[in-house]
Parts: C-alpha cells; structure tokens; sequence
C-alpha cells in the first residue's frame, strides 16, 4: 500500500509505503484504544450514573448494565451469606467455649458474671428519648451492617473470655504456689521412729510432749525441704543441735533438727523436695536421727496431718 503526500509549495511529491503487517498491527492498536476508552466510559460513567440515579443517563443505562449489576449483587450476597455462615459457626463455638469457662472458673473459684457488662438500661446516668425500632431503616436491615454487628459483638465476648481465662489461670497458679508452700514432702525417705505426741522421754523417761516427728537414718543421709520457703534460721541449738528452720509464709514454719551438716544459709529460697541438710545425731539426741516439726503461728502441729497427703506410708500405725 502506497500514499503519496503532494502539497502545491512543493515540488516533491513524498511516498509512503505500507506492509501489511503494519497495516494489522495499527488497526489492531486502534481496537485496542477504542475497547480501552469505552470501557473508560462504561466503568467511569455508565455504571456512576446508575449509581448516583443522573436524572436521564441512569435510566438509559440501566438496562445495558442490569444484568451486570445483578451478578455483582448476587455474587455479594453469596459471599454475605458464607461469611454469616462462617460467623455462626464461631458462635456456637464461642458458646461452647463460654460454658468450659465458666465450669473452669468456677473450679477456681472465680465469679465470672462478676466480669460481664452489666446491661445498658441497669448503668448509671439518665436516658430517654423517643421510641424508634431499628426494623423502620434500610440501614438496620443491611446484611453487611448485620454482619458487622454480629463481629463486634463476637470480639467483645471473645474479650471477656480471654480476661476470664487470665484471671482463672492467676487464680490457679496462685492455687498452686499455695501448695508448693505447704509440707508434703517427706524430708526423709524411711519409716517414722517416734510420732507426735504424749510419750517417755528417751533420756528422763517421764512423760513429756514430742512436738514433731523422729526419722531413724544414718548419718549423712540427705535431708529435704517439706515444702518451699525461705530459710529462717540455720544455727547450732543447745536442744535441737545443728537447726534448720524454713518459714513456708502465713504463719507456716517448718523445723529440722539434730543435723550434721547444713546445706543453706539464712535468707536462702528452697524448692521443695531441694537438699537442704544431713541427718545427725547433734543436741539433746540419744541416736542419728532427724526430728522434724511444723508450727503455724508457733504453735506445733502434727506432721503426719500435711504428710499424709502424699506420703502412703504415713497410713501405717506409727510408734511413740
């Protein structure tokens, strides 16, 4: 294809030559720039003027882009309707979850209705104002506003289930400090030579109150804490000899007494179950031994009451 460009001021005539595959590819580049500018003016005006409601454009639009705008509603409703399918199952979840809460809680003693919101109407402050039910709007009967609605509400609840669940877990971690601190633990692993009580005294033979327990071992034989504390007082005793006290906290002590050999300082913290002395036969003793003894507020209590708890073999009748 030849086009011959010839002007009157000119002697030259000027020739173009066209092949044609550049003849194809120009027409195709025009296709292009046409489709691109009407969908321009479909996207940017038609379907804008049928959104805003333009008093003559929308109405002769509007059948042209009806059946798009059908697909895109029905395709939202579609996703509207799957994500409050999906926000059903997470409640019915939730509720499952609000119920193992409110068992937990109650194990540990925890009020949980004492953390939900009390209801609108029971807070404090003056309200009022006209009756206007939510059924009269479009708005209310939105299903993305529904939805919305029913996502506040679930990451409220969800929440007061996790301060519930904090507060639950303190409480039982507090359960379970308490009970660290409390002798369970036998300090020595073996029978019970002389129990608490009303018994002769080894050394005068009168009668005489035995404020503790006495475990018959070797000397040398470790000695472990009843329970966790702070080391009270680790000194020589003209009674007891080499003593050992641990204060558990609350008035709780627990003694070890007739020691050979200390493990801990004064000030020091123990675990329970932790080396903290050797069996000796120091002080007032007639043999090696350990005497061990609990006092709440001073007062001696008998040992075999907090033992027992895990000890089985404080289920066998004990000599005094």
């Amino acid at each position: 294809m030849q086009i011959m460009i010839t002007h009157g001021t000119v002697a030259r005539t000027r020739v173009l030559r066209f092949s044609r595959l550049q003849l194809l590819a120009a027409a195709a580049a025009l296709v292009g720039v046409l489709v691109l500018l009407s969908g321009t003016v479909y996207h940017f005006v038609f379907l804008k003027a049928v959104r805003d409601g333009w008093p003559v454009v929308s109405d002769l639009v509007r059948p042209i882009v009806r059946v798009e705008l059908a697909q895109r509603e029905r395709s939202m409703r579609d996703s509207l309707d799957a994500m409050a399918q999906r926000v059903g199952e997470l409640q019915a979840r939730l509720v499952q979850m609000e119920a193992l809460g409110d068992r937990v809680s109650g194990l540990a003693g925890v009020d949980a209705g004492a953390l939900k919101p009390a209801p609108a109407a029971t807070r404090g402050g003056g309200q009022g104002g006209p009756y206007l039910p939510l059924a009269g709007f479009p708005l209310a009967r939105s299903p993305l506003n529904e939805l919305q609605h029913a996502l506040a509400q679930l990451d409220e609840r969800t929440d007061l289930g996790r301060d519930l669940l904090t507060l639950v877990e303190s409480r039982l971690l507090e359960s379970r400090l308490q009970t660290l601190l409390v002798p369970s633990v036998a300090p020595v692993d073996g029978p019970i030579g002389s129990g608490f009580g009303v018994r002769p005294d080894p050394i005068t033979g009168r009668a005489a109150l035995h404020a503790g327990l006495d475990f018959p071992a070797d000397s040398g034989t470790p000695v472990l804490a009843a329970a966790g504390g702070v080391v009270l007082a680790a000194e020589w005793h003209a009674q007891y000899g080499q003593l050992l006290e641990l204060d558990h906290g609350k008035g709780l002590v627990t003694r070890y007494a007739h020691l050979s050999k200390l493990h801990a300082r004064p000030g020091d913290l123990v675990k329970r179950g932790q080396r903290v002395a050797e069996v000796g036969n120091t002080g007032r003793s007639t043999g090696a031994h350990l005497h061990f003894e609990v006092l709440v507020d001073g007062a001696p209590q008998d040992p075999a009451r907090f033992l027992s708890r895990t000890s089985p073999a404080f289920g066998v009748a004990q000599a005094r």
